[in-house]
C-alpha cells in the first residue's frame, strides 16, 4: 500500500524542519560511540569500582572487555501497582543474560509516581516535572559508561517518555522497553465512573465509592482504562521499542516472564558485541515519530502524548508541533473502542487482537512507515506478530485476519470514525488541544458564558453549592507548567459530567491538564501559551461569551475587539501552590520550563558540534552525511 499523502507530506514537512538540529544529534551519538565494549575507555580503577560487589564470573567477564554489559533502569516500587512486578525482574534478566555469555548489571532506579495516587493532591503539582526528573535519573543511571545495551524497566504515565528521553541521550546504547502487563479486569470502568458520578451528588456514601475504587485497582499491574499509562504502551510497540506483542501481557505470568527473559537476551543481540548492532538513537527518528502520532490516533490514545511525544522528539532532535498531530488526527482512522472512548478495557482490546493488530492495519492502509528501524532490525511489519509459550521459551506467530470483538477493535476498512478525535483549536484564547473520540456529536460546540475559576478545588466549591446548574463554560486559570506544574484535573470529570447529564451544555478551558479522563466532556487543555507566559487566557472575565468550536477548530472569547485590548492581566497568589510536599525543590523547573506545545520541558535541542568523519561516497544517493541515519545504514551494511 502506497503510503498516505498526507502522512508523507507531513513526514517531509518534520524531516525539513528538524534537519539542523537531528544532524547536530546523530553526530552525537556518533562521537559517543567507540570501538569495542564502551566500558574499555575507563581507568582500571574506574572499571574495578565498577564490577567490585559482582560474582566471580561475571567480574572476569567485564575484566576482559569482550562481553557486552547491559544495563538494567528499572521504575520499580511496590506502592503502585504498575510497577510492583519489576521487583522480580533483576534476577531473571541477569539469568537471562548469563545464559548469553554476557553481563547484566542494575545500573539505577528511578523515581515513579502515580496521578492515580496525587489526584487532587499538592503531590501532583509535580507529576508533570517528574518526566524531566525521569530522564535525569536515567543519565545518573548510565553516566558511568559500562554499559553496551539496556533495558527500561517502565509503565506508566510520566515513567516510559522521562525514560526514553533519558535513553537518547544515551542514542549510541541500544535500548529495550520491558513492560509489567496490566492487572485483571475488575469492575467495568462504565460501573467505576456512574459511582463516582453518584458520589458527586451525593447519591453514594465513601464507604461505597471506596468499594468501588478497590474492586476497579485491585491487583499487581496497569489500570485498566486507556490513559496515559497504556497509551504509553501502545507506543512503545510503535516505534518498534518492545518485543512483538509485549504490552499487555498480565504480571505474574510464564509467558510475562518469557518476554522479559527474551527481551533480556536480545538486548545482548542487538549490541555492537552481538553482531546485530540497533542503537536506539537511529530507531527513534522522524517516520518513528510520526508512527507514534498515527498510534496515538487510532486509539484515541492520551492528550498528555500532545506534550510527551513532542518532548520525546526533540530529546532525538526532531521538532513536532501540534500542526502535526491535528493534520495526522484528520487522516487516521479510529480503530479502537477502549475505556474512556468505549466500554471495553485494554484486557478486552489485547484479546480481540491488540497492538500488533493496530500496527497491521495502520501499514496495510498506508498510514505508517514500514521503512523503519526496529529493535527487531529493518522493517516495521516485523511487529506485526503475536507471543505464545513453546514450552517455556516464547515464539511468535501472525496475527488472525479478522479482529476478536469488532465492538472494541476493527481493520482499517470498518473503523469506529475515519478520524482519530484528537483536534488543535486555536484563536484569541491561544492554541489547545482536545479530544473528542468520546464526546457526542451534540456537545463539539459550545458557545456559553465563562465562569472562571483559579483551581479546581474553587471548582468543586462551587458546585457542591449548587451555583452551576447552568450552561457555561469553565475557564480554569493557572494550571499550566510555570503556575503549578500543570496538575491533571481529573477531579472535575465528575461534576462536569453530571453538569452535562442533566441537560446542561458545559465545556472546560485550561492551561492545565486533563487527558482522556476527560471522557464525554468537551475540553480545551494545555491552552498555549499559559497566562504566566502572556497567555491571552488571563483576560476572559467572569460573563464573557466563549465558543468552544471542535468542528471548526477555533477557541474564541467573543468579546469586542477594543474591550479586549484594554483589559489587564488577572493575577493570582500561588505562593501556596510553591511549598509543601517537596513543591519547593522544583521552583528550577517551573521557572525553566518550555510551553506546553514545545513539551513542558527543560532540556534544550541538540547543538552541533564538529566533526572529521568523512562523508562516504558511491551510494545511490550521492554523499552521505557523518552520522546521519543513512550513514548509519551505510557503515551497517558494510
Amino acid at each position: 500500500m502506497a503510503l498516505h499523502p498526507v502522512v508523507e507530506q507531513v513526514t517531509n514537512r518534520i524531516i525539513k524542519r528538524s534537519r539542523p538540529s537531528r544532524q547536530a544529534y546523530l553526530a552525537h551519538l556518533d562521537a559517543a560511540r567507540v570501538k569495542g565494549v564502551q566500558r574499555s575507555v575507563l581507568a582500571c580503577t574506574n572499571l574495578a569500582h565498577g564490577f567490585a560487589a559482582f560474582p566471580a564470573n561475571d567480574k572476569l567477564k567485564l575484566r576482559e572487555y569482550k562481553q557486552p554489559s547491559v544495563a538494567i533502569v528499572s521504575s520499580y516500587n511496590d506502592m503502585l501497582s504498575a510497577h510492583q512486578p519489576f521487583e522480580a525482574y533483576p534476577k531473571v534478566i541477569k539469568d537471562a543474560v548469563r545464559e548469553v555469555g554476557a553481563v547484566a548489571q542494575f545500573a539505577g532506579g528511578v523515581p515513579a509516581m502515580c496521578d492515580g495516587v496525587t489526584q487532587g493532591q499538592p503531590g501532583m503539582e509535580l507529576s508533570l516535572f517528574s518526566r524531566d526528573a525521569i530522564a535525569m535519573s536515567t543519565a545518573i543511571a548510565l553516566s558511568h559508561n559500562m554499559f553496551d545495551a539496556s533495558l527500561y524497566l517502565g509503565i506508566c504515565d510520566k515513567i516510559v517518555p522521562g525514560l526514553l528521553i533519558g535513553a537518547l541521550h544515551f542514542g549510541h546504547i541500544p535500548g529495550i522497553f520491558v513492560p509489567g502487563g496490566p492487572m485483571a479486569t475488575g469492575i467495568s470502568n462504565k460501573e467505576k465512573a456512574s459511582i463516582r458520578q453518584r458520589y458527586a451528588k451525593g447519591e453514594a456514601t465513601r464507604e461505597e465509592l471506596m468499594e468501588g475504587e478497590a474492586k476497579a485497582y485491585h491487583g499487581a499491574g496497569t489500570c485498566t482504562f486507556y490513559g496515559t499509562a497504556n497509551s504509553n504502551q501502545m507506543l512503545m510497540e510503535m516505534m518498534g521499542l518492545h518485543l512483538p506483542g509485549a504490552a499487555f501481557v498480565h504480571p505474574d505470568t510464564p509467558l510475562r516472564e518469557a518476554l522479559t527473559r527474551a527481551a533480556a537476551q536480545h538486548a545482548v543481540k542487538i549490541s555492537q558485541q552481538g553482531g546485530e548492532y540497533m542503537p536506539i538513537g537511529h530507531i527513534v527518528d522522524e517516520k518513528c515519530i510520526v508512527n507514534a502520532i498515527a498510534a496515538l490516533h487510532a486509539t484515541g490514545g492520551s492528550t498528555n502524548h500532545t506534550l510527551h511525544l513532542v518532548a520525546i522528539a526533540r530529546a532525538a532532535g526532531i521538532i513536532i508541533d501540534w500542526n502535526d498531530f491535528d493534520e495526522l488526527s484528520k487522516v487516521i482512522p479510529l480503530l479502537t473502542r477502549v475505556y474512556p472512548n468505549g466500554d471495553a478495557d485494554v484486557n478486552y482490546f489485547q484479546a480481540a487482537g491488540g497492538p500488533t493488530f493496530v500496527i497491521r492495519e495502520l501499514l496495510d492502509a498506508g498510514l505508517v512507515h514500514d521503512d523503519v528501524n526496529t529493535i527487531l532490525g529493518r522493517g516495521l511489519r516485523n511487529h506485526c506478530k503475536e507471543p505464545f509459550l513453546d514450552g517455556d521459551t516464547v515464539v511468535w506467530r501472525d496475527l488472525p485476519e479478522q479482529s476478536g470483538d469488532e465492538s472494541v477493535l476493527r481493520k482499517h476498512t470498518n473503523p469506529f470514525s475515519d478520524n482519530g478525535g484528537l483536534i488543535l483549536v486555536q484563536g484569541n484564547l491561544g492554541r489547545a488541544v482536545m479530544k473528542i473520540s468520546a464526546v457526542k456529536k451534540d456537545h463539539h460546540v459550545v458557545e456559553a458564558p465563562a465562569l472562571t475559576f483559579d483551581s479546581q478545588e474553587d471548582f468543586m466549591h462551587a458546585y457542591k453549592a449548587g451555583k452551576l446548574n447552568r450552561d457555561f463554560v469553565a475557564v480554569i486559570r493557572f494550571q499550566g507548567p510555570r503556575a503549578n506544574g500543570m496538575p491533571e484535573l481529573h477531579a472535575l470529570t465528575p461534576a462536569l459530567a453530571n453538569l452535562q447529564d442533566s441537560g446542561f451544555h458545559v465545556a472546560m478551558v485550561t492551561d492545565g491538564r486533563m487527558s482522556g479522563a476527560s471522557g464525554k466532556v468537551p475540553a480545551a487543555i494545555h491552552v498555549s501559551p499559559e497566562i504566566l507566559a502572556g497567555g491571552p487566557l488571563g483576560l476572559v472575565r467572569d460573563g464573557d461569551i466563549i465558543r468552544v468550536d471542535a468542528t471548526a477548530g477555533t477557541l474564541e472569547a467573543l468579546v469586542p475587539q477594543d474591550v479586549w485590548a484594554a483589559r489587564k492581566m488577572a493575577t493570582a497568589d500561588l505562593s501556596s501552590n510553591h511549598i509543601g510536599m517537596g513543591r519547593e525543590l522544583f521552583d528550577v523547573f517551573r521557572k525553566s520550563v518550555s510551553a506546553a506545545e514545545e513539551g513542558a520541558a527543560h532540556f534544550p535541542l541538540p547543538s552541533p558540534i564538529e566533526t572529521t568523519v568523512p562523508l562516504h561516497e558511491g551510494t545511490d544517493s550521492g554523499e552521505i552525511m557523518p552520522g546521519s541515519d543513512e550513514d548509519f545504514l551505510f557503515r551497517k551494511s558494510k
